[in-house]
């Protein structure tokens, strides 16, 4: 079959929010007991961040040359991360509730922003009414297909233990799965996340439906959380056959750490958070300032490790290579997330490694993210420090890092980068990578020097051709003909640079 993706993607900057640290309005006003905006935030504290807040900020995403949004979990749920969801078509009301977003929607979508919905669909909470009703019920319940539960515990022979007696969790912690432990299979056994049973056609219905209603509403597309713990290829297919029915530049994005090619044929997802990249980034471009430790923190980066120019320019090329060149334009390229430490923090807060990474992201054609607040120089190690509040206070920016990025998103614009070629390795060599993209205004040149010592890099090119840096992380020597058809650039350590230039030869 054809594959198509939505042709919004290729030109998008996106901007992933947590939408409980982001921005309070003052309009939530029923609200007692938060975490002050300004301290360490905790597993469990509230900081009241709300979508009306999100709605008065735009004009600060618009200037950094957002254009697209991703939220983590908006709706009603007893986490501050609302991964945890107990009503799947209401907003939380801690975020204002539907109204919140349709008037966010409104505002973003007269901007010509797109919003992208986190949707959780492999689990639900304790609190999901259909979930809860057969804790009451047990076998009665008309709704006991609808999670994995324990026959003898449905039959009332013994308790469930949606909230874990001593024994209990003391044979969670000991690698008891959920099912035995507690009486039904819990996500990653943790006792608030019941898995969905996507075997029972009531639940694909309804989630099938909830996908459909929001897109109705006016969002643009989903991130699919966890989406190939959901191990079926035809619930994937009829949910892009409904949303697209709805709307077909729906944007579907799941979230799988490693390669996803099962997933990115055109029938499925469009795209999945391309971590791959991320690792690779942090591998290169953090260089020996990367906190190994930190990073492997996040579990499914235990394998991330220090790599050199020619690695790191095989594993790009590799990585984009995999999947069909309309995916791969379409992928959602990012740094960091909620779900590990900022990328700042795994380079022991080097600002040149996160420079470096975050204007090859603008080069290459992937749709690049930012995480709330890195632009800014944000840091944060595991959760829940990586979800700290977002402090509006400007004089404790990084200003140097928000003019950074917001240069690099200008010149991603300016020469339609999200529709170039895929990147061609011209050096790779030691601590260097110089790549070459091909837009339709001429050719770029993207030079990076992750090591800590002054390089020196030979380039072939015509005498007569204007070269040029159109953008340097710090002050570069040349660009230098020196006769016999070459051009040298010197590059600064720990730095990154973009050169135009119609006279390097292909």
């Amino acid at each position: 079959m054809p594959i198509d993706t939505p042709d919004w993607v290729r030109d998008a900057v996106f901007y992933q929010i947590f939408p409980d640290r982001f921005a309070r309005s003052g309009r939530i006003t029923s609200v007692n007991h938060l975490e002050p905006w300004d301290v360490a935030p905790t597993p469990f504290g509230f900081k009241g961040g709300d979508l009306y807040g999100v709605a008065q900020k735009l004009d600060y995403l618009q200037d950094l040359g957002v254009t697209a949004i991703y939220f983590c979990p908006i709706f009603s749920s007893a986490a501050n991360h609302r991964y945890h969801t107990y009503d799947y078509y209401n907003v939380d009301p801690l975020l204002g509730g539907n109204e919140a977003l349709r008037e966010l929607l409104d505002d973003a979508h007269e901007r010509g922003l797109k919003v992208v919905l986190d949707g959780v669909f492999n689990h639900a909470s304790r609190g999901f009414w259909q979930f809860h009703h057969v804790l009451e019920n047990g076998a009665a319940s008309p709704f006991k297909d609808w999670f994995h539960f324990d026959q003898d515990r449905l039959e009332g022979h013994k308790p469930f233990q949606a909230y874990p007696s001593d024994d209990a969790a003391h044979s969670l912690a000991n690698g008891q799965g959920s099912y035995e432990a507690i009486g039904y299979g819990a996500w990653w056994n943790l006792p608030a996340l019941p898995k969905f049973n996507t075997d029972c056609p009531e639940v694909r219905e309804f989630l099938w439906a909830v996908a459909e209603y929001w897109v109705e509403f006016g969002i643009d597309g989903w991130r699919l959380d966890v989406a190939n713990e959901i191990e079926d290829d035809e619930f994937w297919r009829e949910f892009r056959r409904r949303v697209r029915a709805v709307n077909p530049d729906a944007y579907i994005v799941g979230e799988v750490w490693g390669e996803a090619q099962h997933w990115l044929y055109g029938d499925m997802w469009d795209a999945v958070m391309n971590y791959q990249v991320t690792a690779a980034c942090l591998g290169f471009f953090g260089g020996d300032h990367l906190d190994l430790d930190e990073v492997r923190r996040a579990s499914s980066f235990s394998h991330v490790q220090r790599c050199n120019g020619p690695e790191f320019a095989a594993e790009i090329q590799r990585v984009g290579s995999i999947y069909p060149q309309e995916i791969t334009a379409a992928q959602l390229n990012l740094l960091d997330s909620h779900d590990m430490p900022r990328f700042l923090t795994c380079c022991k807060g080097d600002r040149a490694a996160l420079k470096m990474a975050w204007l090859f992201l603008c080069l290459i054609p992937r749709a690049p993210c930012i995480y709330y607040g890195d632009e800014i120089g944000l840091d944060g190690r595991h959760d829940p420090d990586c979800r700290k509040a977002f402090p509006w206070q400007r004089d404790g920016w990084d200003m140097e890092l928000y003019d950074w990025y917001q240069a690099c998103i200008r010149i991603r614009s300016r020469y339609q980068l999200g529709r170039a070629e895929q990147p061609r390795v011209v050096v790779a060599k030691s601590s260097t990578v110089v790549f070459r993209i091909a837009t339709a205004a001429g050719s770029l040149f993207g030079a990076f020097n992750a090591g800590s010592v002054e390089v020196n890099v030979e380039l072939p090119a015509n005498a007569s051709g204007d070269v040029s840096v159109v953008l340097a992380g710090a002050a570069m020597l040349g660009p230098d003909h020196i006769g016999g058809g070459l051009l040298r650039l010197v590059i600064p350590p720990r730095c990154g640079a973009l050169l135009a230039s119609d006279g390097i030869c292909e």
